[in-house]
């Protein structure tokens, strides 16, 4: 080659480069909370899958707007009153090159089914799964399901190879502190892939360039993505009016007028499908955390309606949460199917009724309890209010707060006694009732059920729902179920906070109900 066209030809590569350079563009995030691990299956948590959902797809998504579409499965039909057939998606690649096959996604979908992944709730009924041919699978059902579709987003498509070649199987044990292969590597067929992961500390992601969407003009341009986790409220918004960061996930709640008044900053915001609760343990005879011997007080239902007639949500909303959240008495958000509006409304704030009930079912002079609550500030701040006004009536209630690595076991593995956590639904109610409030079992039902609640009527009509072919039937069902828990209250439900996201203004977005990101959409100027 001579000198010349050798000249010529850097030039052109520069010039392409340069190019490539500009389009591009990088995206630095900041929120409180880490991920906790890589492996798809292990965790069923939003900051979890806020992550880990830009690396791994399921057969089914969401669009911009939060309507059901087609992920790595293009279509999807009834085979039979007892089968779902699955067309699967050509010329997918995982991050490593090699091509994404039906074995894959039967391998995966088995392996979402195993015991140590906390995503076999949302499988529940599925009997099998297997291979028509290289790009068709079926799931077989023990009984009809009229919505299994919905239910396979989030039961993440894996490598079988992968998976193979590096000892991951099976889920990793998440409660059980297991670490794997999985924990800290990735290999999806995501929009990004794992550059680098720094538990509690950064999550580093790159663009995949041999993603199937990129030709969608829905999508953005961002060439690397860096998730900071940063626990102080004050240090993230620092971060991000000195321009470290570009998008705070979770702005303090006192912040966000402020911020909205930021000439320099944009401030998206949408309510939230998703609640928090306190919930009881309802499985032991006597508390762990109690001085109440022999007894839990937890059992008697007066008991927990003094705990709700106890707490002044709407003061909390003022004081702690600024505004940005919304009372709820309902068990799910109206936005999920079948679930009344007048079950929204609260019972009111009575601290003399709470006494009253908590005299009637035997505690005249109270009792003390811990209340679990994860170490984020809102979080607390919430906590707090709640300890000091059950204090007043009676139950002595002391904050024992723990990181999330700590804090999200306890929830999983039921072994606290009084304890606040939040959940976010799809807009079908079944995966919901079945993980919160069905009899716990280590099969896949009431996976989230954190007090090992137990009603088996409610059992039973949970179970009828799921394969309720006629949907109209099914939302009677699901309002069934809802009346029956505002009447057992196995938990308090409590509110449903405004999603506020503060950003740079050359950030654009896609805000999702359920407080998760999808990078896909993010345009950056």
């Amino acid at each position: 080659m001579s000198l010349l066209r050798f000249l010529r030809q850097a030039l052109l590569c520069a010039a392409v480069a340069a190019a490539g350079a500009a389009h591009a563009a990088s995206l630095r995030v900041a929120s409180a909370f880490d991920p906790q691990t890589m492996d798809p299956q292990a965790l069923a948590l939003l900051y979890h899958s806020r992550i880990v959902f830009q690396l791994y797809e399921s057969l089914v998504t969401r669009d911009e707007k939060f309507e059901l579409e087609p992920g790595l499965a293009v279509s999807w039909q009834p085979a039979g009153p007892l089968a779902w057939r699955f067309k699967l998606r050509p010329n997918v690649v995982f991050h490593d090159g090699t091509p994404f096959t039906a074995d894959d996604a039967v391998f995966s979908i088995e392996r979402a089914l195993g015991p140590t992944s906390q995503r076999a709730f949302q499988l529940k009924g599925v009997t099998a799964v297997k291979k028509i041919d290289a790009l068709t699978i079926e799931l077989q059902l023990e009984q009809p399901d009229a919505v299994l579709p919905e239910k396979t987003q989030f039961i993440a498509m894996m490598s079988k190879a992968w998976c193979e070649k590096h000892g991951v199987q099976k889920a990793q044990d998440f409660n059980g502190k297991q670490e794997t292969f999985a924990v800290r590597n990735a290999n999806g067929t995501g929009p990004f892939k794992l550059k680098r992961y720094e538990p509690d500390v950064r999550t580093v992601l790159e663009r995949h360039a041999g993603w199937w969407g990129w030709g969608d003009k829905r999508h953005g341009n961002l060439e690397e993505i860096s998730f900071t986790s940063i626990k102080a409220d004050a240090t993230r918004l620092a971060a991000l009016a000195s321009g470290e960061v570009d998008l705070v996930l979770d702005p303090p709640f006192q912040d966000v007028e402020r911020l909205k008044r930021d000439p320099r900053l944009a401030v998206t915001s949408i309510a939230d499908i998703g609640q928090q609760y306190f919930t009881f343990d309802q499985a032991r005879d006597e508390l762990a955390d109690s001085d109440v011997k022999g007894r839990n007080p937890f059992k008697d239902l007066r008991v927990r309606k003094a705990v709700y007639h106890a707490i002044n949500v709407d003061l909390i909303i003022q004081k702690v949460l600024r505004g940005q959240a919304v009372p709820t008495g309902g068990f799910l958000s109206t936005r999920v199917e079948g679930s009344p509006a007048e079950l929204d409304r609260r019972l009111p704030y009575d601290p003399a009724k709470a006494r009253a009930l908590l005299a009637e079912a035997g505690y005249p002079n109270g009792f003390s309890i811990a209340l679990d609550c994860v170490n984020v500030a809102w979080r607390e701040g919430v906590c707090q209010a709640a300890a000091a006004m059950l204090s007043q009536v009676g139950i002595r209630t002391t904050l024992r707060s723990s990181p999330t690595n700590q804090f999200f076991p306890k929830l999983s593995q039921g072994t606290a006694s009084f304890i606040e956590f939040g959940w976010t639904p799809n807009p079908d109610a079944w995966s919901s009732l079945n993980a919160l409030f069905r009899s716990y079992d280590k099969g896949g039902f009431g996976t989230f059920n954190a007090g090992r609640y137990s009603n088996p009527k409610l059992d039973a009509l949970i179970d009828a729902m799921r394969v309720e072919p006629d949907l109209t039937r099914r939302r009677a069902m699901v309002a069934v179920v809802l009346r029956m828990l505002a009447e057992d209250m196995p938990y308090v439900p409590l509110y449903r906070r405004t999603l506020n996201w503060a950003m740079a203004k050359k950030v654009t977005l896609a805000q999702w109900p359920n407080d998760t990101i999808e990078l896909r959409f993010v345009r950056v100027k």
